[in-house]
């Protein structure tokens, strides 16, 4: 199929950007990569009468490293992510690409856009959480920043104004051993569960088990945590029910696999 009709913007600044959107309303949709919303057009879900693309926005596509925290910008691309030397203290990110779709996909797809579709299998909600990510997104008031705990309210639903455009994400503190894993029935395919872990603090993330990426909350003392355990409390955690084809058993078992491979990965690169 092909989209319906739209009227095609493309500004050269944020200011541009957000003037479109306070002028076009509801009617208008912001689009960098367009791996997400051209998909949805296609097929009539999305029907946006105005396309603001902010490719040519500058600014927006750096990766910058400031003492301990990584700077991200909205425009940045999977690839870039996957090919960047970010160092031990972020290579997480890095190696999670792997795991973004195909080639085409990750050289497309922009960081800025994974986050503001929402889906809850996506590697950069689940790193976002994983990680204490801050969202910083610019509106007609100004700019404000959003905890990624906050970030994500619900199924494609996020605390991003109708008028707001996600300009940067920002990784606070190192995680030297962390790592993301997944299972799809076909490699690139959305994540049946993706699973991420973070063994300093330590941490569970999950995808594909809530409308939001999950946090696995528990009473765990960093190294001395078996992996094992990890994985029975994440399993444990989780509320699912029988779906088409995935039955609530087959996921929790996905959940304890893949929690141990993910605790796995973030050991070897110590």
């Amino acid at each position: 199929m092909k989209p319906a009709a739209f009227t095609y913007h493309r500004p050269g600044s944020v200011a541009g950007a957000l003037g479109l959107l306070r002028d076009l309303g509801d009617d208008a949709k912001i689009i960098a990569g367009g791996q997400s919303l051209v998909a949805m057009m296609n097929f009539r879900l999305a029907r946006p009468e105005h396309l603001i693309d902010i490719r040519r926005v500058p600014g927006l596509d750096q990766i910058r490293r400031d003492g301990d925290t990584l700077r991200v910008g909205a425009l940045v691309t999977h690839h870039a992510v996957e090919v960047a030397a970010l160092g031990r203290d972020f290579d997480v990110l890095s190696r999670a690409m792997r795991w973004v779709g195909h080639l085409p996909i990750r050289t497309r797809g922009t960081i800025g856009g994974s986050l503001a579709h929402a889906d809850a299998t996506a590697e950069w909600c689940l790193l976002a959480v994983l990680l204490d990510a801050v969202i910083t997104v610019e509106g007609p008031a100004g700019r404000r920043e959003v905890a990624a705990g906050d970030f994500f309210q619900g199924v494609f639903t996020t605390a991003l104004e109708p008028d707001e455009l996600i300009v940067e994400v920002v990784f606070p503190r190192p995680a030297p051993r962390a790592a993301l894993t997944e299972f799809a029935e076909r490699r690139g395919d959305f994540a049946i569960v993706a699973a991420a872990v973070d063994l300093d603090l330590p941490r569970v993330v999950l995808g594909g088990v809530a409308p939001v990426p999950y946090l696995v909350s528990g009473e765990w003392s960093g190294e001395t945590t078996p992996h094992s355990r990890l994985a029975e409390e994440a399993a444990a955690a989780v509320q699912v029910r029988d779906e088409p084809g995935v039955s609530a058993h087959y996921r929790r078992g996905l959940v304890r696999t893949l929690v141990q491979r993910a605790c796995a990965e973030a050991e070897e690169v110590r």
